[in-house]
Parts: C-alpha cells; sequence; structure tokens
C-alpha cells in the first residue's frame, strides 16, 4: 500500500486537538469576566501568550466568532462584542430560566459530593470578597467557579452544554459588575444569594434554589445597568 494514501487518511489529531485546546482558554477568558466588552485580541500575541502557532488560535477564534461572541472587523481587529441594554436583557432573561432550570434539579438531584464541591466554591468566592483588599478579577473567576459547580450537579448535559454558550456572552458584561466595582463586592448582594442557593441546594428545595439565583442574577444585571456603564457604552436607555 501507498504509504503516502496512508498517512493521508489519518484524523491530523494533533492539530485538532491544538486548536479545541485554544478554544477552550479564550473561552475560559470570555466566560470568567477576564475580558470585557471592548477589548481587543491579537492573533499573535495570543499564540505567544498560549505557546502555539497563529493558525490554531485563528481557528479558535472563528468558532468563537461563529458563536457571536467574538466579533472579526474587516482590518482583521478581534475584539469582545460592546453588548446594548436589550440584548443584555434578553440575555439576563434567558439565564435566569435555563440556569433555573439546572440550580432547582441539583438541588434535588445533587450527591453528598456535589453539595461538598458546590461549599468549596462558595467558600472560597466568599473568602476573596471579604478579604481586606480582595482580587476583584479573581473573585470574577471564583463566582463563575460556583455557578458551574451547582450547574455541575444537574445531571443534564446538554443543559449544561447551554449555560456554558450562555456564559461566553455574559462572562465579560460581568466585568462592570463585581471586576469594574468593588463596592459591589463590598455591599454583598451576590454572597447573600450564594448562601441562600447553597443552603436550598443543602435542603434540597429546588423552587428555593433556582429563586436565589435569579436573584443574583437579576441584582447584578439591575446593578451593571444602572451604575456599571453598559447604558454608557451604548448610549442606550
Amino acid at each position: 500500500m501507498n504509504s503516502t494514501l496512508a498517512l493521508a487518511e489519518l484524523p491530523q489529531l494533533a492539530r485538532r486537538t491544538l486548536s479545541d485546546t485554544v478554544y477552550e482558554a479564550l473561552s475560559d477568558l470570555l466566560a470568567s469576566g477576564r475580558l470585557a466588552p471592548g477589548d481587543r485580541l491579537s492573533l499573535r500575541q495570543s499564540a505567544a501568550a498560549l505557546g502555539v502557532s497563529v493558525m490554531p488560535v485563528r481557528e479558535a477564534v472563528s468558532r468563537l466568532a461563529a458563536d457571536g461572541v467574538l466579533e472579526v472587523a474587516p482590518n482583521r481587529v478581534i475584539r469582545v462584542p460592546v453588548m446594548g441594554a436589550p440584548a443584555f436583557r434578553a440575555l439576563v432573561e434567558t439565564r435566569i430560566a435555563v440556569e433555573g432550570i439546572a440550580v432547582a434539579r441539583a438541588a434535588e438531584r445533587r450527591t453528598a459530593a456535589e453539595l461538598a464541591a458546590i461549599r468549596r466554591a462558595e467558600a472560597a468566592f466568599r473568602a476573596e470578597a471579604e478579604a481586606p483588599e480582595p482580587d476583584r478579577a479573581r473573585a470574577v473567576q471564583l463566582n463563575r467557579d460556583l455557578h458551574f459547580a451547582i450547574y455541575g450537579a444537574c445531571g443534564l448535559g446538554p443543559l449544561q452544554e447551554i449555560i456554558a454558550r450562555l456564559w461566553l456572552k455574559a462572562g465579560p458584561v460581568i466585568n462592570l459588575d463585581l471586576r469594574a466595582h468593588p463596592e459591589r463586592l463590598l455591599q454583598g448582594f451576590a454572597l447573600r444569594r450564594h448562601a441562600e442557593a447553597v443552603a436550598a441546594i443543602e435542603a434540597r428545595d429546588g423552587a428555593a434554589a433556582a429563586a436565589a439565583i435569579a436573584a443574583d442574577i437579576r441584582e447584578a444585571a439591575e446593578f451593571i445597568l444602572t451604575r456599571g456603564g453598559l447604558r454608557d457604552v451604548q448610549g442606550e436607555d
């Protein structure tokens, strides 16, 4: 058999895996709030930071652009989209509906190990938020970690995938809440709602858990809309 033909039939495992790895890394930056609306990305700088060539970064960016969570301008400038207030409100209502299903199921189905993981995630966020000088970027990431520890206990993989896609859009905007405004941490709204959610999950009270997460999402959204600068960025009412 011709070895060239045989090699041509092999899947490009290394390249595909590398592209997926870059996609996951960039997705994590978006979902964890380490990128803000309007932030720009360079293919070359991203490739250098990840220790890869430009090609897998370009492929990952193309996928994220298809998902609507990155924009590629005609001049090849890559940036995080700046979301308008109406789109943000629609995202908030969608998150409340979808994440409410996940947290209610998590409360009803969680195992002891999953509850322990949720408690650890809540304690980590609380410790950072109550620190004398909290690291706001880390607080944003720990907030994401807590939410996903909860949703991970729902037992529905497709639902978790939907939530992960929603957070690719929500993560950068959360920058306008916890990270950009330290008073949000000091006021303790998120801490209270998180504590309520964990207590409800411990009690296997799905309705109360969903209500706590809904309040957490809605209160953060109102803060962003009124004080977080979203309307100023967009010039919208």
